[in-house]
């Protein structure tokens, strides 16, 4: 939920119900994210919360020319909306600062996305008591990273919204559903595993549960909570009928949104540059928020995001558990 829907408050609200609340680090400088972990620690007192830090960018710099080309093709977007597209830098987002401060801060559980963090450095979190989640969309990443020292593994199915977590390559990849994917990393590690993907309620909860998970994280089923930070563009089309579907026209990494206009005329020519693209359209996607135009945003959503609720966050944890254990409790 990195880029504006993750906040203090949200997580907040969630660990106080009962849940584990994360905070997204990703695209925000450590400044603010250490804001975010006070804020969060002020408004939870000691409810347990985790933060979420993006593993650098596996491999090199895609070719300068490359990214060119593609920000030719997004001029007439920047001009309608009167923004001036973005340095198509490359960076790791920060990383080792973003260790440093979870350290210092102690973060009780840290998760990572975009790739596992290396044996010795889930030795320096273990040092300062803090827990290791690595998501992973396949079993060979799953192995990497029970090999690495991982304490669980985030199961995440194609349904998910938002990036997906490949390590490495963002090429060609079988694409798992999150049951499917729960059962396969059951059969190989004892590790908990915590499922994500398309999951909205109660019911689809308890599914992964008896498929094998120990918990379920749930993304897109908070978005329209008051306490996130969701644009309104946003949170319009979240709440209607839409399909999603996988693409890379926004940053240059595989990610699944809401289909609409910008997605449908640059996805062709999106090259896989990650995060040189993502940086390159950071601009025009603020100016369509700003104007309230959903139609050359990024639409982050599962594909179950049409069952989302407007309700406070800590009702709905309290209402997604309850449900959950009914649904339990029939089979």
């Amino acid at each position: 939920m990195a880029g504006g829907a993750s906040t203090p408050a949200l997580a907040a609200a969630v660990s106080q119900a009962g849940g584990l609340g994360f905070l997204a680090a990703g695209y925000k400088p450590v400044d603010a994210v250490a804001q975010d972990i006070a804020a969060l620690r002020d408004a939870a007192a000691r409810a347990p919360f985790g933060v979420n830090v993006f593993s650098p960018p596996a491999g090199a710099a895609a070719p300068a020319e490359t990214v060119t080309a593609y920000a030719r093709t997004l001029a007439a977007d920047a001009e309608r909306l009167g923004a001036t597209l973005g340095e198509p830098r490359f960076d790791d987002d920060a990383y080792r600062p973003k260790l440093d401060l979870v350290v210092r801060e102690r973060v009780p559980v840290v998760s990572f996305t975009f790739g596992c963090p290396d044996r010795d450095t889930i030795g320096e979190l273990h040092s300062h008591d803090i827990a290791v989640w690595v998501t992973v969309t396949d079993p060979a990443e799953a192995l990497e990273a029970s090999a690495a020292g991982a304490d669980a593994l985030i199961a995440q199915g194609t349904e998910a919204g938002g990036h997906r977590a490949y390590f490495r390559d963002d090429g060609e990849h079988e694409e798992y559903g999150v049951l499917a994917l729960v059962r396969m990393l059951r059969a190989q590690t004892e590790l908990p595993i915590i499922a994500t993907g398309g999951l909205m309620d109660g019911p689809a909860i308890a599914a992964v549960l008896v498929a094998g998970a120990a918990a379920a994280q749930l993304g897109s089923a908070f978005m329209l909570c008051p306490e996130a930070g969701t644009s309104a563009p946003h949170r319009a089309r979240l709440a209607m009928p839409g399909a999603t579907r996988l693409t890379r026209a926004f940053s240059g990494r595989t990610a699944r949104g809401i289909v609409n206009r910008f997605m449908q005329d640059h996805d062709a020519a999106a090259p896989c540059a990650y995060p040189q693209v993502h940086h390159l359209t950071s601009p025009l996607r603020a100016a369509a928020r700003a104007a309230g135009d959903a139609d050359a945003v990024n639409l982050w959503a599962g594909q179950g995001h049409v069952l989302a609720r407007e309700e406070p966050a800590g009702p709905l944890v309290r209402r997604l558990a309850a449900d959950a254990a009914a649904a339990l409790a029939e089979r």
